[in-house]
């Protein structure tokens, strides 16, 4: 379930409190006080049979005895009571329960959920302390104190952090369209929460506390979702817990809870901070400072002590400061006093009075290259702040906003602090709030960009030997093994287009590793071989640079005698030898896989080599990869800068290493048995790429395979072939890749096939309106194009000629479609062949109606919606006939606007 029956949580006519009563410090008299207290205006109902009246208000013993069915119930009984009264309740008819009963087992919950789901009735909790929405007055909630009316939702895993929030909120003058505590969330969760939300019209932003995440890519959906309409952010509690401590691999060690987390976040475009100061701090920045795209800021201040506290800030944030142009320079040398600081920070000095402000504000803002503008201010006697605000405010309110404040101090400052917030200016109370705050506009622009990016599973790369390898992953576990030797990893690489260095297997002896060698040619790098041991530098099993060989045969004895005594219980097969790779600009990374318990196959990057733990420069991303997304998880680690380039080190071979970490996805999409991969140390230099070693684990039992990736990746098995009027077609879903070809599709339409298609005329399309028709969430949204290459030219670029969309509620019980066909291929039944594949797809999803909406004259549109089995229905638009196609069959023609 999702949003089904969710309004009657937040929006009900009536509500009944199960164990309401008087009894001091007991839940069910702070709620049902809340309740009234908090002016619910309709009615209310009191269930205890210990009572007969709370009050002027009439108590009845049983739920049964209700005099009307309430659209919500709020249960604080004790454990063993509660699966019957919600029995009872879905019974009635009642939709939607908040369950504050703290302690129920496991087979309690069970039960619980047995007798709500049939009804779907929606329970919040169990272990809550309720929710709260003011504009309804509404406090279903044991909390000490009601909830300001604001634009703002917090939903929240914890009761004491809800209560927390209610009194600093309110401290500082701050509402909330609702507040929610999920508590275990046995049936609402974030993904429910975000689904509503999102088209909540009294929320602005929603704001989340989360400890722990289920339903992986049904919680990304939602909110990837919810980020394309209005900020998400996100304080997720648990950054210091440790990592899986008894992985094989690196990867799997480092890949720790939080780091997927972060990933995660990132990628649905959200926005994580580490505490409820930062939460409401971002959420300032982006509500009133989101239109600014600048990723650079300049500092302009009356105090040189502010300015070094937001350089110091900018540069423990990684806040980029901008570089003055000289033509600025020189303005401000014109207007500033000698002694002002010549650069940024733009110091004008602490006897500047309101004009020296306006016109050195003024001189920022015409640069452009100016990025966004801080304006700190200290209280002087000079002149009083409240001025500086008045006269600062036409230049403040610029749209699109291209200035933040500071007003540092108290008393002095809350005029001008109260006229700047009042014109919606983000306004902060110290430097390092307002750089933070800054800051977090960068990511969340940053992640803004990865929510637009849907990726294939297997993204175009050289020819992979996927069947090859899932038979050798067999015989592996066929074998009773997990643990695929350095050799058998090796041929997985090379078999996915990843370089390898040359490698040799030998007998446990000397003289075996001598001849391995001799093959090789000198100098070789020689590796105990077992199937125990992962890490073999740590027992020194490995030996380097051995050019001759009595070197390759000393180091083989040595060897065999330090694993022997280091690890006595370890089988030992033998010795790898592999050539001696002399590389000296390379770069030791690492490049591995897991997967997570939660989000499922995670890929890494990062410094790589034996001290890659000690290091810990690494980042985690989602797959499926495409070249964008793999270059952002480079560029979250400190490494990626070194890879750039640096003094008589080339750049490395972007596209090289680029192309290991799409093999790498595709190699998680392909072999679901896939259970940690680890490629430490891979070399990158200018000339490419090369895996000095790796480590694979697999498991019969793994939760991997792109089935389960968080996101679900681009469907390429859902693309046909087709005929069409004597032409080769190709029905598939769009692709990110398409906005060009896509453009080009649009721009052919005659105005009026636009008009019946939006019902108004065609105007310009912004390219981020352009993003959003070819960048979808292919769980919750299809849309299928119909292609073909071009009649002039059949080497050239395909064209696209007709696509059908549909866009399902969260439910997935209506799926709203259009479809629009080139305008010169209209009428040759394009259509109808774009219908049917979209009819198909929606059927085997489990759509159970898929609808449209059409002007009443479009008579061709609905001679085409009827052939193929839609009724039309009454819309409550004039002149609109609605079509629905009920999928299991049924449904009954009705009338429809005369044309």
């Amino acid at each position: 379930m999702s949003i089904r029956n969710l309004e009657r949580l937040f929006n009900p006519a009536s509500v009944a409190v199960i164990g309401a009563s008087m009894r001091p410090g007991r839940v069910g008299s702070t709620v049902w006080r809340n309740l009234l207290e908090g002016g619910f205006a309709g009615p209310l109902y009191a269930v205890n049979p210990k009572y007969t009246a709370l009050g002027r208000i009439a108590v009845v013993p049983r739920v049964q005895d209700l005099p009307q069915v309430p659209d919500l119930a709020v249960v604080c009984t004790p454990p063993d009571t509660v699966a019957l009264l919600v029995q009872q309740l879905a019974s009635l008819g009642t939709r939607a329960v908040v369950l504050l009963t703290a302690g129920l087992s496991a087979a309690q919950q069970a039960e619980v959920l047995a007798a709500a789901q049939p009804a779907l009735l929606r329970i919040l909790g169990p272990n809550c302390i309720g929710l709260l929405s003011p504009y309804v007055h509404l406090n279903a909630s044991f909390a000490h104190r009601d909830a300001l009316p604001g634009e703002l939702a917090f939903v929240s895993q914890s009761g004491a952090l809800t209560t927390a929030m209610l009194d600093w909120a309110e401290a500082r003058g701050i509402g909330f369209s609702h507040c929610v505590s999920l508590g275990e969330h046995l049936d609402i969760d974030f993904g429910d929460m975000l689904d509503y939300l999102a088209s909540d019209a009294r929320t602005r932003a929603i704001l989340l506390y989360i400890e722990s995440v289920t339903a992986a890519r049904k919680f990304m959906s939602a909110a990837r979702a919810a980020a394309r309409n209005k900020p998400v952010i996100v304080v997720k509690a648990g950054r210091s817990r440790k990592g899986q401590q008894a992985a094989a691999s690196h990867t799997g060690g480092l890949a720790g809870n939080d780091l997927v987390v972060d990933a995660a976040i990132a990628r649905a475009g959200m926005l994580r901070v580490d505490s409820l100061e930062q939460l409401f701090d971002a959420t300032e920045a982006l509500a009133r400072f989101r239109g600014n795209q600048a990723d650079t800021l300049t500092l302009l201040t009356n105090g040189g002590g502010a300015g070094v506290l937001a350089v110091d800030a900018a540069e423990h944030l990684g806040v980029e400061l901008t570089q003055l142009s000289s033509a600025t320079l020189h303005a401000l040398d014109a207007l500033l006093p000698p002694n002002w600081s010549h650069g940024n920070p733009v110091d004008i000095i602490g006897d500047a009075p309101v004009q020296r402000y306006v016109q050195a504000l003024q001189l920022l803002l015409a640069d452009a290259a100016c990025g966004a503008v801080l304006m700190m201010h200290a209280p002087t006697a000079i002149v009083p702040s409240a001025e500086i605000a008045r006269a600062l405010l036409p230049l403040a309110t610029h749209k699109p906003p291209a200035l933040m404040a500071c007003w540092l101090g108290a008393q002095a400052v809350q005029e001008a602090t109260r006229l700047f917030q009042g014109a919606r200016v983000a306004s902060y109370s110290t430097p390092e709030q307002a750089v933070r705050a800054f800051g977090f506009g960068v990511t969340y622009r940053r992640n803004q960009a990865q929510l637009l990016e849907a990726p294939s599973a297997r993204p175009v790369q050289p020819e992979v030997d996927s069947r090859g390898t899932q038979t050798l992953v067999q015989q592996v576990l066929a074998g009773g093994r997990e643990m695929l030797s350095e050799l058998e990893a090796k041929h997985v690489l090379q078999a996915y287009g990843i370089p390898v260095v040359p490698t040799r297997r030998a007998d446990a002896t000397p003289q075996a590793a001598q001849q391995a060698a001799a093959q090789l040619g000198w100098p070789v790098v020689l590796k105990i071989l077992s199937p125990d041991i992962s890490h073999k530098s740590d027992v020194g099993g490995v030996a380097l640079d051995l050019a001759s060989e009595d070197a390759v045969h000393r180091a083989a004895q040595q060897m065999l005698e330090r694993v022997r005594a280091a690890r006595p219980d370890a089988r030992i097969d033998g010795f790898t030898v592999q050539a001696m790779v002399h590389r000296p600009q390379a770069h030791e990374l690492i490049v591995g896989a897991s997967l997570d318990r939660v989000f499922g196959p995670v890929i890494l990057f990062g410094q790589g080599g034996t001290a890659v733990e000690v290091v810990a420069d690494r980042a985690v991303a989602l797959p499926p990869l495409n070249a964008p997304l793999a270059r952002a998880l480079m560029e979250r680690t400190r490494v990626s800068r070194l890879l750039k380039g640096f003094r008589d080190t080339p750049a490395v071979d972007m596209e090289a290493l680029q192309g290991v970490l799409l093999a790498v996805s595709q190699l998680l999409a392909d072999i679901p048995e896939l259970a940690e991969l680890d490629i430490n140390p891979l070399l990158a230099d200018a000339h490419g790429v090369v895996a000095l070693d790796a480590r694979i684990k697999v498991s019969s039992t793994a939760a991997g395979g792109e089935q389960h990736f968080a996101i679900r990746p681009y469907p390429q098995h859902l693309a046909e072939p087709c005929r069409w009027n004597g032409r080769s077609l190709t029905l598939r879903p769009i692709r990110p890749e398409d906005q060009a070809q896509h453009l080009a599709f649009l721009q052919q339409l005659a105005p009026e096939d636009v008009r019946m298609r939006v019902f108004f005329s065609q105007r310009h399309l912004e390219p981020s309106e352009l993003a959003r028709l070819t960048q979808i969430d292919y769980a919750r949204e299809m849309a299928f194009v119909a292609v073909a290459p071009d009649p002039m030219n059949a080497r050239g670029p395909e064209q696209t000629l007709g696509v059908v969309r549909a866009l399902s509620d969260p439910d997935n019980i209506d799926a709203e479609f259009a479809i629009i066909v080139r305008s010169d291929c209209k009428g040759r039944g394009l259509g109808h062949v774009l219908l049917d594949k979209m009819v198909r797809y929606a059927r085997a999803n489990g759509t159970q109606n898929l609808v449209g909406m059409v002007l009443a004259e479009n008579l061709a549109m609905r001679h085409l919606a009827r052939s193929v089995g839609f009724v039309e229905r009454p819309s409550d638009e004039a002149k609109v006939c609605r079509l629905v196609l009920a999928l299991n069959g049924s449904g009954t023609e009705l009338s429809c606007p005369a044309p």
